[in-house]
């Protein structure tokens, strides 16, 4: 199919883009060759293949739930700024006068 720079302006204009001379060419070069691989799938037989919906036949896969270890909380508070035994010590945000 070819494509003319007045087609690459309307659909600049609907993308809202703007193209220079040069670009305005490469970009319709590469239209004609988008479109081109379009047709070239309209050759393939598709007789009696069924349309593929999923990639695959997995529902639901999930990894089994299993307990892990964890932080210790002397790593976890190794670089707090601010601790307090075992918990990690910060501003209060929260006004509860108001």
């Amino acid at each position: 199919m070819k494509i003319d720079h007045k087609k690459v302006d309307e659909l600049a204009s609907l993308a809202r883009l703007t193209f220079n001379a040069e670009d305005k060419e490469n970009m319709r070069q590469d239209l004609e060759k988008i479109l081109g691989m379009c047709e070239k799938l309209n050759e393939v037989d598709t007789e009696g293949v069924e349309p593929l919906v999923y990639v695959h036949d997995n529902v639901n896969v999930l990894r089994a739930d299993e307990i892990k270890p964890a932080l210790k909380k002397e790593n976890a508070l190794k670089n707090a700024p601010k601790k307090d035994s075992d918990f990690f010590r910060v501003p209060k945000v929260i006004d509860q006068n108001k």
